[in-house]
């Protein structure tokens, strides 16, 4: 079994995918792990909404960003690499403490739940909300704010932490098409060591 570091070392963001659908159990398991985690005051303000028939999966595909850095040639997966499932996340606004702390650590444990399997994911921000909470049949419960999207699959590319080129922290692709994540050292954030 690799250490923990090594696993979070891996347990990076995915964008292209193996035309292989994830198991319902695993991602009821990493549904499981968003639930189980870590929350202000224990308030739970978080809902969930799970999307995995290939014809919801196709919609999705088209009301979610991708890869922000890149131009969309290279950041949007293609046919046959998208995608077999997705999560939404939800802020339940009707309970007190709705905070982005607690989706923070929803969304790690989600996706570490998945990697355990070797389910990659990505937390999506740049999504279109309404359209989504449609294909949900959410709209009309306007308390409830979608957060993010995660979209979950086998990844078909590798993702490999690297360090900083001149200051630069965008992720790029390298000659296979894997992902490059530049990371800043320790020695450039942590800040005191008393």
């Amino acid at each position: 079994m690799p250490s923990i570091l090594e696993f979070l070392r891996t347990r990076r963001t995915y964008r292209r995918f193996l035309p292989k659908p994830v198991p319902d159990a695993v991602l009821r398991e990493a549904l499981e792990a968003a639930r189980i985690a870590s929350c202000g005051s224990n308030r739970q303000t978080l809902k969930y909404a799970l999307v995995q028939s290939p014809a919801a999966v196709a919609e999705m595909n088209r009301l979610v960003r991708w890869a922000a850095y890149l131009p969309p040639a290279q950041g949007y997966p293609k046919a046959g690499e998208t995608p077999t499932a997705f999560i939404a996340v939800f802020q339940d606004e009707s309970l007190p403490g709705v905070n982005d702390t607690d989706a923070g650590l929803a969304l790690g444990s989600l996706t570490a739940a998945a990697w355990a399997y070797g389910v990659g994911s990505c937390i999506m921000g740049n999504i279109d909300r309404a359209q989504i909470k449609t294909l949900l049949g959410l709209s009309d419960r306007e308390r409830l704010r979608l957060h993010s999207v995660v979209a979950l699959g086998y990844p078909a590319h590798q993702s490999h932490l690297v360090p900083m080129r001149e200051g630069s922290t965008p992720y790029y692709l390298d000659e296979n098409r894997d992902y490059c994540v530049p990371k800043r050292p320790m020695r450039e954030i942590l800040l005191a060591d008393l």
